[in-house]
């Protein structure tokens, strides 16, 4: 009788058994994620507060520039800045996640050469880690709806449905561009412009609300316009407008992206232990 760590050499196996090869090197899983967690605080000055002070400092910006010089108005009366960082929580996710998935299998780069393991686990631990940052940045959120004396409504019972998605979408697009990474190294120097770029035509600062009707379908093509939309409409309640067509859309991307991703990455997988 084989038990859970028998070590069985076939061919074609890791074909076979990759899905469940994810459920029994879950432990490396967990490895991986806990010292992405330690690394990226050890010897920091400030620590568990970056997490906070990062998406803080942003909404600040933004809240002068879009809210006080441009004057750009609010869902309802929601405060400008609850408003702006209702988007900035999960946009400061998806950016950071895909950044650090896209890094991940190079800088893990002596393990994949030295052991079989699923490829696929090192850049969902790295996402994985980035949660962690999600969860402790909403306590400025929570401190802001008190500070403004803002209640949500019963709307936020559909915030924990949002943020599957938005793990999703970190995961599918993550996992694309880490395959392409790892086979065209030109990529690391591409994906901090297109984040950067992604966070300006992401309706981060202003609501959606000012994009001009005939093109909010054409808009809704960005994949975070649907995510950042529904945060607001959960987190806002009804003071936000939630455009459904768009987050369908939305939603369809995300799915194609997934599938894509994880078509690339399966396909290039078995050549990475060469070229990394």
């Amino acid at each position: 009788m084989k038990s859970e760590n028998t070590l069985v050499i076939e061919a074609g196996r890791a074909e076979k058994h990759y899905w469940l090869d994810l459920w029994r090197y879950r432990e490396l899983f967990y490895i991986l994620s806990w010292r992405d967690i330690t690394v990226r605080y050890k010897q920091t000055i400030i620590g568990v507060l970056w997490a906070i002070l990062k998406p803080f400092l942003t909404m600040i910006v933004f809240t002068i520039i879009f809210g006080r010089l441009a004057k750009l108005p609010s869902d309802g009366n929601t405060p400008y800045a609850i408003m702006v960082y209702a988007a900035m929580i999960p946009w400061q996710f998806f950016s950071s996640a895909v950044s650090d998935a896209s890094n991940s299998l190079v800088d893990n780069a002596q393990l994949i050469t030295k052991i079989y393991f699923p490829r696929i686990i090192i850049p969902i631990s790295s996402i994985v880690t980035n949660f962690i940052d999600f969860l402790i940045s909403f306590v400025i959120l929570i401190i802001l709806m008190i500070y403004f004396k803002f209640m949500p409504s019963w709307h936020i019972i559909f915030l924990p449905f949002f943020v599957l998605i938005l793990l999703f979408t970190a995961a599918s697009i993550g996992v694309y561009i880490t395959a392409l990474n790892v086979k065209f190294r030109d990529f690391r120097y591409v994906i901090p412009f297109l984040v950067q770029f992604g966070l300006y035509i992401s309706p981060v600062g202003f609501s959606s609300s000012v994009v001009p009707e005939k093109y909010r379908l054409l808009y809704s093509l960005n994949p975070m316009v649907g995510v950042i939309d529904g945060f607001r409409w959960a987190i806002l309640g009804g003071k936000s407008p939630f455009y459904l067509y768009g987050f369908i859309i939305s939603l369809g991307i995300i799915c194609s992206f997934l599938v894509l991703g994880i078509y690339i990455f399966r396909k290039t997988e078995k050549t990475f232990a060469d070229i990394i």
